[in-house]
């Protein structure tokens, strides 16, 4: 049922328009009535009736201001206005507003039913399309949150100058413009579940916290297996740190409510530039690379790291060493779960464990070198692969004549074994991937399948799922599902005389109308048109 508010300060009118007129018996709510602009536009904007019929001479505020306010907040809404005045000004201006009718006073009900019931078949249509509209906007959900991934790598690699990234954020919908920005890195991981099956704790932790970025005004970016980065924004650098403590007081507040989560937060430094992102999330990165090397959960600014300290201790002596600072376990754990981009500061922090004093002799060098070889060694030949795979180890060769060499050497060792578990990886989930594509080719004309049908079915979490499925196709699933449902309705219309809604329902839409919005919206044209049938802009739903 459509809803109708009157606006109109004479309460001899009003009275006789909400009282004469059987709104109901012709389908209508009359849901609510004001004497003046001023007083019906909070109501308006509470009720958001379909329909609203105003005076145009009123005290506080009239009917034009009032409907240009209207159709600024709510461009949907159809508007009637009632006027004893004849002036072409007034006209002119309503329409220039988008209002649908203005009509002369007095009018009879039955007259205004008239006005309003030609304005219901507009409505009608106005709702369903928004509704298409609205429905296509949550189905590509997937493809906007690619397009976020792909933006925040944009905007901390520096490899897009500000106007670039300016264009991309609008076309996102996102504000990033500020005076001091920071970066933070999170990752949320369930103590008793794998990497790819998160539990409901972590994945409610993950929704509370996307909640409370919302509500703060803050982006949040997914960034795949490796959790999620938050980008601050503030125009004083006061401000920044205030929002900043402000978040990661909540954030603890939502993750230690579990027993069952283990977080790390890497924080990066305050920059006063967009441009200077990149340098943000390089510290932040610093600091989230800690997490190899500290036990239990942890929030780590990177203002701090540089404050820290190593005994400097008297002349090298290799029996003062602890075996236990080279951490076998810390380098294998950096080697299943870290990511190439991470190594230069796991090798960072890993040297700095070690002892600054340390590490300036060539003989403890070489033995921390042989032990990460040793141990990186065990862990491709885990995954099947040679040693011969892995930068040559020669400790003749003089590449461990400076700490700087060593420790090139020693990232290049993780960088080429990363390379190793990530091919292993890619032929593991292409198997997956291609179980999945199967599935989908199986059951494309099912209009209940989704992501999360499809993740069930290869026992991967959602999110998973969707990270290596666009990884290993180039597309993220609902493109690929989208694309493939409108190859065979080509085919269909092209090789059967099917109607364009029995095509739609064959390829897993149960309405008709948005198998049309959608088909024109990827293909350039109606389903109709592609037949070669009727050249109008409509299509036929029939």
């Amino acid at each position: 049922m459509l809803k109708v508010f009157l606006v109109e300060d004479e309460f001899v009118v009003r009275e006789g328009i909400k009282k004469n007129v059987d709104w109901a018996a012709h389908g209508y709510e009359f849901c609510g009535e004001a004497s003046d602009g001023e007083l019906a536009l909070p109501m308006i904007q509470k009720l958001q009736p379909d329909i609203v019929i105003t005076d145009i001479k009123m005290p506080f505020m009239d009917g034009i201001e009032l409907s240009r306010l209207i159709k600024k907040d709510f461009p949907w809404m159809e508007i009637i206005i009632l006027t004893g005045y004849e002036e072409f000004a007034y006209a002119k201006e309503a329409i220039k507003i988008g209002v649908a009718q203005y009509l002369s006073k007095p009018i009879s009900g039955d007259e205004l039913i008239r006005e309003v019931d030609a304005l219901s078949g507009r409505i009608a249509a106005s709702k369903r399309e928004r509704e298409i509209s609205e429905r296509y906007k949550r189905e590509m959900e997937e493809n906007l949150q690619q397009e976020k991934k792909d933006f925040f790598r944009h905007l901390v690699s520096g490899q897009k100058s500000v106007p670039e990234l300016l264009e991309m954020a609008k076309l996102l919908e996102m504000d990033i413009s500020a005076l001091y920005y920071n970066v933070l890195l999170i990752k949320l991981q369930s103590t008793s579940h794998t990497q790819e099956e998160y539990s409901k704790s972590v994945v409610a932790a993950e929704q509370k916290l996307a909640e409370l970025e919302s509500s703060m005004g803050l982006t949040a970016f997914d960034r795949n297996l490796e959790g999620r980065a938050v980008l601050l924004k503030a125009d004083s650098g006061e401000q920044l740190k205030q929002q900043q403590k402000e978040y990661i007081e909540r954030f603890l507040e939502i993750v230690q409510a579990n027993d069952h989560i283990r977080y790390y937060v890497g924080i990066g430094e305050p920059v006063n530039r967009l441009r200077e992102i990149p340098t943000s999330f390089e510290q932040a990165s610093h600091a989230f690379a800690h997490r190899f090397f500290e036990e239990g959960s942890r929030v780590v600014d990177s203002a701090n790291i540089g404050n820290e300290t190593y005994e400097q201790g008297e002349a090298f002596n290799i029996g003062s060493v602890d075996p236990g600072s080279i951490d076998r376990n810390k380098v294998r754990e950096f080697l299943k779960t870290g990511d190439k981009e991470e190594v230069i500061y796991f090798v960072e922090e890993f040297f700095g464990n070690l002892g600054s004093n340390a590490v300036q002799s060539n003989v403890f060098r070489q033995y921390v070198v042989m032990d990460c070889y040793f141990c990186v060694s065990e862990f491709v030949e885990e995954l099947q692969f040679s040693r011969e795979e892995l930068p040559t180890l020669d400790l003749n060769s003089g590449f461990m004549r400076s700490v700087a060499q060593t420790r090139q050497y020693i990232e290049q060792l993780l960088q080429a074994a990363l390379e190793l578990r990530n091919r292993v990886a890619k032929n593991r989930y292409g198997d997956v991937v291609d179980d999945a594509i199967r599935y989908i080719e199986d059951n494309y004309a099912d209009s209940e399948l989704s992501l999360n049908m499809l993740a069930s079915h290869v026992r991967f979490s959602p999110n998973h799922l969707s990270t290596i499925f666009s990884q290993q196709t180039r597309q993220t699933f609902i493109h690929f599902l989208t694309e493939y449902r409108m190859n065979k309705a080509k085919e269909m219309l092209r090789c059967t005389n099917k109607k364009s809604s029995e095509v739609a329902y064959d390829v897993g839409y149960k309405d008709p109308h948005y198998f049309s919005y959608l088909f024109k919206k990827t293909q350039g044209m109606t389903p109709t048109q592609y037949r070669g049938g009727k050249s109008q802009e409509g299509d036929d739903a029939e």
